[in-house]
């Protein structure tokens, strides 16, 4: 996973959210592309992201939020109104009592701003990781069922691995590399848009403008990247040669570049003439043997 922070400052939660995003470098890990504390300006309105995930398969926005106090005990989520443990009302960081309504707000807006940029088939997901102390002991009722809005306990990394995991195999793989680099400019994240053979080690494909690097510090990467694959595109049109077997009299005589050896072009003769005879009467002995000794 590449992660990207535009701002290193942040609640415990996003620090959290960040450390683990970095330690996925397995094989075995989540793969894509994350942007840490990253905004958009639409419909006259500001949209601050905690975190935004792209894979190949999907896009994800990551609201992060703590629980101040411990607790023990099933979290009751409701799609609307304060979340509560027990009957009690819990306390998240920054006051808010039910995140959803920011993430459902979120999710809305990027997908609108897709829209509007030709890109209104890619499927936003809204997250919610809750962080609760050490010492907790929490298990999630969540009392809706939305399949683009989701609450994750992050109490582990692996419950938010787990998540994104559980959207890979929905669809097919739906963001390309140059649709990656057109949500990043958009989003005036250039600075931090990745390389595109970063992008490729991730596991997003299709063909690459490298237009979408230009101004950006990745420029000359992506520069390079083109030429790599027009070598890779010109040595697959290449027709390859035959090769020649050891005994061939090409290879027991090869020709000398730039010069006439009449002496090699005679012996190459000589000895074509030869496998010719000898294959001649190899079939010959064939062809006598099985009229000697065929049936009838």
């Amino acid at each position: 996973m590449l992660v990207r922070v535009q701002s290193s400052a942040g609640t415990p939660a996003e620090r959290v959210l960040i450390d683990w995003l970095r330690t996925w470098k397995g094989p075995s890990d989540p793969h894509g592309v994350a942007t840490v504390n990253c905004s958009l300006f639409f419909e006259n309105r500001l949209h601050q992201f905690d975190a935004i995930v792209w894979t190949p398969t999907s896009c994800v926005i990551i609201e992060a939020e703590a629980l101040v106090e411990q607790v023990r005990g099933e979290l009751e989520v409701p799609l609307d109104g304060p979340w509560r443990v027990g009957g009690q009302l819990v306390s998240l960081e920054g006051g808010r009592r039910n995140p959803l309504d920011s993430s459902r707000e979120h999710t809305y807006a990027l997908q609108a701003w897709l829209a509007a940029h030709g890109l209104g088939q890619r499927v936003v997901q809204g997250l919610v990781l809750v962080v609760p102390p050490q010492g907790s002991q929490v298990r999630l009722r969540q009392l809706w069922n939305d399949p683009g809005m989701e609450v994750v306990i992050g109490d582990q990394h692996q419950h938010l691995a787990e998540y994104l995991d559980h959207l890979a195999p929905r669809g097919r793989a739906q963001w390309t590399i140059n649709e990656v680099a057109l949500a990043f400019r958009g989003l005036n994240l250039l600075p931090y848009l990745p390389a595109p053979q970063d992008l490729v080690a991730e596991g997003f494909g299709g063909p690459v403008d490298t237009t979408l690097w230009r101004g950006g510090p990745q420029q000359a990467q992506a520069e390079a990247f083109r030429e790599e694959m027009a070598e890779v595109e010109a040595a697959a049109d290449k027709p390859s040669a035959i090769a020649m077997p050891w005994y061939s009299p090409w290879a027991l005589y090869p020709t000398e570049p730039g010069e006439m050896d009449l002496r090699q072009g005679a012996m190459r003769l000589l000895l074509m003439v030869g496998m010719l005879v000898a294959v001649a009467w190899l079939v010959w002995f064939v062809i006598a043997a099985v009229i000697q000794f065929g049936p009838g």
